[in-house]
């Protein structure tokens, strides 16, 4: 990048970050460690962000999930299918409940059984190799394209061999923003920042197009 569209892509990041510069995940209270109970909450929220529903209500039905308890895949498999779907309902998630309610038991026992419980086994079998950890992901029910997207978006920082990893949402976010549309340029715009919590607030410009010109218009405002 020129000098004049380096700057201008800095200012952008800036003003982005200060306002929309955090995870879905921690949005959703999960403190994401390398530890398996915050990966499995991870692979859960992003099994619920990736369906055709607002993100806050797929973030207010992972809250009701673990507020429940479901926090670990075995008590999510341990719970009934009627207590996952009354959690869900009570997140506001009533669209696709008893679907998800399925898909969420049935995907506790498969990470249960392949991974023994810890995601990172998958990892591990991963070896570095993006395209392989997304597919492990897909093997999940409920986890599609999509929500693999979502789980490398947001995991990234934590197993960085897999970044930077924006996706189509986040670089139909940095199209919107004027920022460069490679995760490569991306990358060098956000380098010393958190990549996660970037990548989140692309999606969020993607979603959102008042998010864009607001931030354009801050940036604007700061030369």
């Amino acid at each position: 990048m020129s000098r004049e569209v380096s700057a201008s892509a800095r200012r952008i990041t800036d003003a982005l970050l200060e306002r929309y510069g955090r995870t879905y995940a921690a949005e959703a209270g999960v403190r994401l460690r390398d530890t398996p109970q915050p990966l499995y909450q991870l692979l859960v929220l992003s099994d619920l962000l990736s369906a055709r529903i607002r993100a806050s209500v797929a973030v207010a039905a992972a809250r009701a999930l673990f507020a429940h308890g479901m926090r670990t895949p075995r008590r999510m498999a341990d719970a009934t299918w009627q207590q996952r779907v009354d959690a869900l309902g009570e997140g506001g998630y009533r669209r696709y409940d008893e679907r998800t309610a399925t898909q969420l038991g049935e995907g506790a026992e498969l990470v249960l059984d392949v991974w023994k419980g810890d995601l990172r086994r998958l990892r591990a079998e991963a070896d570095g190799d993006g395209e392989a950890l997304r597919a492990g992901l897909r093997r999940v029910p409920g986890i599609g394209p999509a929500g693999a997207d979502i789980f490398v978006r947001e995991v990234q920082d934590l197993w960085p061999e897999f970044g930077p990893w924006f996706g189509a949402k986040g670089v139909r976010g940095a199209e919107r923003l004027g920022l460069p549309a490679s995760a490569g340029r991306l990358a060098e715009v956000a380098r010393g920042r958190d990549r996660a919590a970037f990548a989140a607030a692309l999606v969020r410009a993607a979603l959102d197009p008042e998010i864009a010109g607001t931030v354009r218009e801050t940036a604007r405002a700061r030369k």
